[in-house]
């Protein structure tokens, strides 16, 4: 797997010319839920945690879901919450309460938002300029039930302040699929309305947690009756 690297346009300049005010607290919560139904939840989680696993090892790569980033130094109200975002040159991996942008030094290269009867218009609209305005090169949104907006999954690329749309096509297997240039990974809904990622280079799907929890049993019940044959072996029966 190549690396990746943060596109410049990831990379903003201060936000403002005062000073931080050091007393501001920024919540960790909006009191808003992760998903408004399954689809959605299903999605975000599989999505967030297939891309954590895919960097575990990176310590400058960020992958967090549905986490609080502050865009404008010392505005509490200027925050959103993306589904899932991603960001390369991170200062770090480690847990955070929140994404404060201009402390961190950067915006998202990656962020992925799942539409629900509550947010779909928001992400399309006024997330979408917030996003833009921060830098984030890649913008993707996906609509789990196919009830908002065809096709289901939208892909743009920043481009002079501009978001543009990547090319999607959908392959005789059914599935319809883009490139994300920034993870080296194509974004795909297979049939089903499923939404996965897939390596291009390996030619393996990233697995879900359920995928992964599966193989591990796979092991442990492989490895159960390799140890039952060698016993089997040495005891002659």
């Amino acid at each position: 797997m190549t690396t990746p690297k943060a596109p410049s346009s990831a990379k903003i300049p201060p936000v403002q010319d005062e000073e931080e005010d050091l007393s501001i607290v920024y919540p960790s919560g909006d009191g808003e839920p992760m998903a408004d139904n399954d689809w959605q939840w299903e999605a975000i989680a599989d999505t967030a945690l297939a891309l954590r696993n895919r960097y575990a090892g990176r310590a400058d790569v960020y992958v967090a879901s549905d986490m609080l980033m502050y865009y404008r130094m010392n505005d509490v109200s200027a925050s959103v919450a993306p589904d899932v975002y991603v960001v390369f040159g991170a200062n770090g991996n480690h847990r955070r309460d929140s994404w404060l942008v201009w402390r961190e030094g950067k915006a998202p290269d990656f962020v992925l938002e799942v539409a629900s009867p509550g947010t779909w218009q928001a992400d399309a609209g006024r997330k979408r300029d917030i996003y833009a305005a921060m830098g984030v090169s890649e913008y993707w949104r996906f609509d789990p039930k196919g009830e908002f907006f065809v096709p289901e999954l939208v892909g743009e690329r920043l481009d002079g302040g501009e978001y543009h749309p990547l090319p999607l096509h959908t392959g005789e297997d059914g599935i319809l699929r883009s490139r994300s240039a920034v993870l080296e990974l194509d974004i795909c809904v297979r049939p089903g309305l499923e939404l996965r990622l897939h390596d291009p280079e390996s030619g393996r799907w990233l697995l879900t947690p359920a995928e992964s929890e599966a193989a591990r049993r796979y092991l442990e019940e492989e490895n159960r009756r390799l140890r039952e044959q060698l016993r089997s072996l040495q005891t002659g029966q």
